[in-house]
């Protein structure tokens, strides 16, 4: 498929922004969707055919949180690579977050990212520091990154402690309608904290992080979004008590959204085994009855989509001791599979609710206009997959520069088959 116009044809359309669930045909002309109809019913000329039979057609998935390291950090990940493994996941579009070297803070950064000379194979959305040099100190000029292309703010793992800044930053986003996005934790709490605080963390004489750091942070933030009627999105949101935190806020009409990630929907704290380091990251695995919380909040829609907070490292930096280890693992292309192979299989979560989580509600919540629906006129980004496919999860041949995974060598259903950006494919399995 490299033409300019593409009928995707005999495939299972699902759609939620428009309540579509059933055979369609979808045709693709210059970067838009030209036409969707009932099985047969195109009769205008294309270029090229793609058939879907028993396959699922549906929006381009969106990641609101991935790290692509670039600038400054190119031994871990680029922009090129990891878009590769975005589009390999099924991802079309995903936000960039701002913890680079240098910080992206400036608008000269955030239009660096986003040039052609980067390679980018999927739409790359930058996320800019709220923060100069995400220092806490001194907020950034949000309406300036706004017009360069950022779509969020964040200080991302260094969350904005002072309350003061923090109502701040919500007063000014709130008057841009950007979101602010908080990593929820209070390190103050547990300095030199590696894994959640349990008998886990006790047994293996490591400084645990206690589910009090996210819940505290999430709380005050909403306190404080009260009084600004701002957005807050909760980044990867890990604890039961910062769900019902949300799902207070959602009662009270507030502009408060969050989103989990797969490992925190698949693993807990037990998993880490003897000192893994592929199960490190921050905020870390939780107890079985947290991640039991993460998906009844998905489920219920307390908790609005699902994002990978992918995060490469090289090889030498995971292999350290576990409290030396940087926080953090790879997520764009087991994030389907793990949908599909716990919350579709395991706990019965329709296929047009994940769809919902990682494509329409990702575009709704950071307002990118025309995506995360299949309707005429929206931008032709476009994932194909198989529900039913069986197969086993290899890090050596996936896309990414890093290999940093706890899935590594599982076995999932469902699979990505095609990965399709502005009309043109950039993935085929």
């Amino acid at each position: 498929m490299s033409s300019t116009s593409v009928l995707i044809r005999r495939g299972h359309v699902i759609d939620p922004a428009n309540n579509i669930d059933r055979p369609m045909d979808l045709l693709l002309r210059e970067g838009r969707v030209a036409a969707i109809t009932e099985p047969g019913g195109i009769k205008s000329e294309y270029d090229e055919e793609f058939d879907a039979h028993n396959l699922i057609v549906a929006p381009g998935f969106i990641d609101l949180h991935v790290h692509l390291r670039e600038p400054g950090q190119q031994h871990k990940e680029t922009i090129a690579t990891g878009t590769r493994a975005a589009a390999a996941g099924g991802f079309t579009s995903i936000c960039a977050m701002p913890n680079t070297a240098p910080v992206n803070d400036s608008l000269e950064t955030t239009t660096w990212m986003m040039q052609p000379d980067r390679g980018a194979v999927v739409n790359v959305f930058p996320v800019a520091a709220a923060t100069i040099g995400s220092n806490g100190e001194k907020l950034t000029n949000f309406r300036d990154l706004q017009r360069a292309g950022a779509v969020a703010v964040s200080d991302d793992g260094k969350p904005i402690l002072d309350d003061n800044l923090m109502r701040e930053a919500l007063r000014a986003a709130a008057r841009l309608e950007l979101p602010v996005v908080q990593h929820a934790e209070d390190p103050r709490q547990h300095p030199g904290g590696c894994m959640n605080y349990g008998p886990t963390s006790l047994r293996l004489g490591l400084r645990g992080i206690p589910n009090s750091s996210e819940a505290r942070i999430v709380e005050r933030d909403i306190r404080l979004t009260r009084e600004s009627r701002a957005h807050l999105h909760v980044a990867h949101i890990s604890t039961a008590e910062a769900a019902e935190a949300v799902r207070r806020a959602k009662k009270e009409n507030l502009r408060v959204t969050a989103e989990v990630t797969p490992h925190h929907f698949t693993l807990i704290d037990e998993n880490v085994g003897h000192y893994d380091t592929n199960y490190k990251m921050n905020p870390p695995l939780r107890s079985g009855a947290d991640r039991d919380a993460m998906i009844a909040g998905l489920k219920d829609g307390t908790l609005d989509c699902i994002a990978t907070d992918h995060a490469p490292h090289a090889y030498h930096e995971k292999e350290q001791e576990f409290d030396r280890a940087p926080f953090g693992i790879i997520g764009l292309e087991t994030a389907l599979p793990l949908a599909i192979t716990v919350l579709h299989q395991h706990f019965e979560m329709s296929l047009p609710r994940i769809v919902q989580l990682m494509s329409t509600n990702p575009a709704r919540l950071f307002q990118l206009m025309h995506r995360g629906t299949l309707v005429v006129g929206a931008h032709a980004d476009v994932v194909v997959f198989d529900p039913k496919l069986k197969w086993k999860y290899e890090a050596a041949t996936g896309y990414s520069k890093s290999k940093n995974t706890p899935f590594d060598g599982w076995e999932f259903t469902g699979k990505v088959m095609a990965t399709i950006v502005g009309g043109k494919p950039v993935y085929l399995a």
